[in-house]
This record gives structure tokens, C-alpha cells and sequence, in this order.
């Protein structure tokens, strides 16, 4: 047990040298001979702040952010609703719990990891530029682009979450004959359930954060019209559009702590 805790440390210290190392690399590599910080910079920043108070307020603007908004959060939804979809059978299949034979489930779930972690290696916005080539500037570009990565992300984290609950309850069922559905649907599904909405919910809100920046491919929405109040320098726009974002993310995460509060209770 000793020896087990000791190289438990080494690996951690040899972790950390290996963190350090890179920090003292990055630092070499900044230009220290010039200016860090632009000179009027801090003017610019000062005018951004005054410009919060107060922000646009014109009935007219007000309904143009409550459109993009709802623009952006459809997207969102959309996308995190089809990346359950897909990553919820993947995330089973990649945790080897409904497979028959221990060899054939330890192929099949490295086989499935293995192309979660390459639908989560590119970027949300990489997938955007990619099928704006094939779909254009439409909505379907941009809730394929949310589901496939977020597709990942969900898959790999339901994967470890299924293999992360009590293995008491499951032997019970597995004396009693159930077969290794029903352990999961009865079993495994019920226990990790609340932990997989609360991340749902949290991607849920990340997700509402990348749709508003598919504007850098011109897709309409949030982000897109804070681009826009940002070339003309109008920050008072700019501040009630990010107040908007803030208000969605906001209300996703008090829906998350009432669903998340009910399945507990």
C-alpha cells in the first residue's frame, strides 16, 4: 500500500514538473522588449464601462435583442437536444455496460471513445466553417456544428458517469437474473441521471455561448448583432446585448437547480 501511495506522489510531482516546465516555456516566449499593454487601451476600456450606464434602452433595440436572443437560445437548444440524442446511446456503448461478452464490449467501447474524442477535438466553430461550404448560411449549419462536438462531450462524460455509480445496487439486480439492460435502465440509468441533467444543463449553457458566436460566420443571432454595435462602437447596444446573454444563461441555470432539486426530493 505504501509503495502504491509513492509513486501515486511521484506521478504527481513528475505532473506538476511537467505543468512548470511548460509555464516557464510560454513565459520565454513573450516579446518582453516591447509594450504588454497597448497605450490607449485603458481610455478605450474606460468609454466601454461608461457606456453601461446606462445601456440602449430603446424600445426598438429592446426588441431586436429579444429577438436575437431568441434566435441564439433556439440554436442552442436545438443543438444540445440533438447531441443527447447521439451521445446518449454512444456514451452507453462507450462505457461497455449492455455488452454481452467482455471482449467484444471492451472493443466495441474503445472503438466508441476513440470517435468521441475525434467529434470533440474540433471546434464548434471549425465544424461551422465546414458546413456553411455545404449548407450555407442557414440554421442547419448551425445546430450541426453545436451537436457534433457537444455530441462528444456528453457521450464521454454519460460513458464515465454510467461507470461510476455504486456497484451495490447492481449486483443485486444481476443475482436476481436481470440482463444488462435492464441493470443499466434500472440500474445505472436512475443513479447517475441527476448528475447527467445538471451537465446537460451546463452545456446547455455553453451551448448558448457558441451559437452566439457563430457570428464570425455570419449566421444571424446574439453574437451577431453584438458584432455589429461593436464596429460602429455603439457599447451602450453592446451592453444590453451581453446583459440579454447573461439573462439567458442565468435562467438555464436556476431551470437546472428546480429540475435537479425535484429529482432529489
Amino acid at each position: 500500500m505504501g509503495r502504491r501511495k509513492l509513486k501515486l506522489l511521484e506521478s504527481r510531482r513528475l505532473l506538476t514538473l511537467l505543468l512548470a516546465g511548460v509555464f516557464l516555456w510560454s513565459l520565454s516566449t513573450v516579446d518582453w522588449r516591447g509594450p504588454l499593454i497597448h497605450t490607449g487601451g485603458l481610455a478605450a476600456f474606460l468609454d466601454f464601462v461608461a457606456s453601461l450606464f446606462p445601456p440602449e434602452m430603446s424600445p426598438g433595440f429592446l426588441g431586436l435583442a429579444l429577438s436575437a436572443s431568441w434566435q441564439t437560445l433556439a440554436y442552442a437548444v436545438a443543438g444540445i437536444t440533438l447531441a443527447v440524442l447521439i451521445g446518449f446511446p454512444l456514451g452507453v456503448i462507450a462505457s461497455g455496460s449492455v455488452s454481452g461478452s467482455p471482449r467484444t464490449g471492451l472493443g466495441l467501447a474503445v472503438a466508441v471513445r476513440l470517435i468521441l474524442a475525434a467529434m470533440r477535438s474540433i471546434h464548434e466553430l471549425v465544424w461551422a466553417v465546414l458546413f456553411v461550404a455545404a449548407f450555407g448560411l442557414s440554421s442547419l449549419t448551425v445546430i450541426l456544428a453545436l451537436a457534433l462536438p457537444y455530441s462528444g462531450i456528453l457521450g464521454r462524460i454519460y460513458g464515465e458517469l454510467f461507470n461510476q455509480v455504486p456497484e451495490g445496487p447492481l449486483r443485486a439486480l444481476r443475482s436476481s437474473g436481470a440482463s444488462p439492460f435492464r441493470v443499466l435502465l434500472y440500474g445505472r440509468l436512475p443513479m447517475a441521471l441527476p448528475d447527467m441533467l445538471g451537465y446537460t444543463f451546463y452545456r446547455l449553457e455553453c451551448a448558448i455561448r457558441s451559437a452566439a458566436i457563430m457570428s464570425f460566420v455570419g449566421i444571424r443571432g446574439l453574437g451577431y448583432e453584438i458584432q455589429l454595435s461593436l464596429h460602429d462602437l455603439l457599447f451602450d447596444q453592446v451592453w444590453t446585448l451581453l446583459l440579454f446573454m447573461v439573462g439567458m444563461v442565468v435562467l438555464v441555470d436556476m431551470w437546472s437547480s428546480r429540475v435537479r432539486r425535484s429529482l432529489v426530493t
